[in-house]
């Protein structure tokens, strides 16, 4: 006999974590330093690309990572930490790279215009900063913020991934791992692109002003992830 009202609870539940999985990713844009066309200038601070570019490729790598670990375990808190960690590592590798193409390539020093000390390292800032720019490379505020936004990113990627693979249906696995798949990763980029009308082009990570805005962007995603996540379950578990 088939258990209706547990597939259902099971059904909420995976819809509640899908939700707050889109929260996280939404929130973790706000920290990650993006600076655009500027940056990839040396003439603002932050990686020389755009918010969803970073976001989904942070997002990707941590959808791999969990999905590695879920051939191993079941376990929630082993594929969450997974792919959290996936994720750090690529917006790390990515920001450190940057740096040295700034340092070595570029000639200039990481320097924040937004805030006359480093938060982190006390440092002084704007004695480096060249006129015309809004500071440029990646200074340790800066790349603290990105490993935290990665963080984020890839916790809540995973949850959208590990919830859509938990829903009972009659796929094959390859079927249902391809499907899961694409569905996080779409909620990745709705997620993304929220938040980079909120930032509205560049953001250097915490202490920029602009992280200030993110409740309206987490709000606006909770709505928007809800809806996906509805249709998520009800499609998935009607296959």
């Amino acid at each position: 006999m088939i258990d209706i009202a547990g597939i259902l609870m099971d059904n909420i539940l995976y819809v509640i974590l899908i939700t707050l999985g889109g929260v996280l990713i939404s929130w973790s844009v706000h920290f990650v330093p993006v600076g655009g066309a500027p940056a990839a200038m040396a003439q603002a601070t932050g990686i020389g690309t755009g918010t969803v570019q970073l976001a989904a490729g942070a997002g990707l790598t941590g959808l791999i990572t969990a999905g590695a670990m879920m051939q191993i375990t079941d376990n929630m808190a082993l594929v969450l930490a997974s792919g959290a960690a996936g994720a750090m590592i690529m917006i790390s590798v990515t920001m450190m790279v940057g740096t040295w193409s700034y340092v070595y390539g570029v000639g200039c020093p990481p320097a924040s215009a937004k805030v006359k000390y480093d938060p982190i390292t006390k440092d002084r800032q704007d004695l480096y900063v060249s006129q015309g720019t809004e500071g440029h490379g990646l200074p340790t505020v800066s790349f603290v913020s990105g490993v935290i936004g990665g963080g984020l990113g890839g916790f809540g990627g995973s949850m959208v991934y590990y919830a859509l693979m938990s829903i009972e249906n009659g796929l094959a696995l390859p079927d249902l791992v391809g499907i899961a798949s694409i569905f996080a990763v779409g909620v990745f980029f709705v997620n993304a692109v929220i938040p980079s009308y909120n930032i509205g082009g560049t953001i250097e990570g915490f202490h920029d002003p602009k992280f200030k805005r993110f409740p309206r962007a987490v709000l606006s995603s909770l709505v928007a992830t809800f809806f996906c996540a509805i249709l998520g379950v009800l499609a998935i578990g009607g296959l």
